[in-house]
């Protein structure tokens, strides 16, 4: 079986048990790849499980099932719009990582909540965002992972929490990563190993530490961690009601504004 999921250190955590035999599952061939990745390759039909946007789910079709399990889904940890001083959207330049991502999703929400449309929108390597920011080569940034733990520390500082702004205007936590597994597969064999891995990881956290930082693109023992115990909660685990809800809402208000196509996601 191809999986696919990021370096980052909530997908290690969670997948390193299954990938490492610590648990009993499918074989598995990892292929390291972060969403922007993955959004694309799964809609032409590449890998059998992997970690994708929810807002790519849209494009995906009925060859894709969406798992309660693995993916990253919750409260306060939403992306930012940073900049190096700015306080003003309209009229600016805006990097962003992706424009197939629930970070641009809502970013877009936003933005038509307020009424603003003269802006300018260009996708950049997440990675390169703060130093083009800092630079003064974008006026905004749209940041995501472990950017909400060390924008302070390139002098950059926060314009909105666009998580703070969905939680407060829904209610509902943010849809960050799904996982998806082809529809002829055994989706509910899935879940039960990923779930397991999960539960491995939470009760031997010290099992996959070293791998977790091996994979972390040079952050600090620190900022894994928090990354771990922002990004890996209950949700994780399944994905429950209020889960689905915040994906419907999300999705059917993004394809309300012509973001995405309108779709009826398939739940396993």
């Amino acid at each position: 079986m191809h999986l696919a999921h990021s370096p980052c250190p909530n997908d290690t955590f969670i997948y390193h048990a299954w990938t490492s035999g610590l648990v009993d599952g499918p074989a598995t061939r990892l292929t390291f790849a972060d969403i922007d990745v993955t959004n694309t390759a799964c809609a032409r039909g590449e890998f059998d499980v992997a970690k994708v946007s929810y807002a790519a789910l849209p494009y995906l079709g009925e060859e894709w099932r969406l798992l309660p399990a693995g993916g990253a889904l919750g409260r306060g940890c939403g992306p930012l719009v940073i900049s190096s001083g700015r306080r003003k959207l309209d009229g600016a330049r805006i990097a962003v990582p992706s424009d197939r991502s629930t970070a641009f999703l809502l970013l877009r929400l936003w933005m038509d909540e307020l009424g603003t449309e003269d802006v300018e929108i260009e996708v950049v390597p997440f990675d390169q965002i703060m130093p083009a920011v800092r630079e003064g080569r974008y006026d905004l940034g749209l940041v995501i992972h472990e950017a909400r733990f060390t924008y302070r520390d390139m002098g950059l500082e926060s314009l909105v929490d666009l998580g703070e702004w969905w939680e407060g205007t829904t209610g509902f936590p943010i849809p960050l990563g799904a996982i998806v597994a082809k529809a002829g597969l055994d989706g509910a064999a899935i879940t039960e190993t990923i779930r397991a891995s999960l539960d491995y990881a939470w009760a031997h956290p010290e099992a996959s530490r070293e791998y977790v930082a091996e994979h972390a693109q040079e952050m600090s023992e620190e900022v894994c961690r928090k990354h771990i115990e922002l990004y890996v909660n209950e949700f994780s685990r399944d994905l429950g009601e209020d889960g689905r809800s915040a994906v419907e809402r999300l999705l059917g208000g993004a394809a309300g504004l012509g973001l995405v196509p309108k779709a009826t996601i398939e739940y396993l």
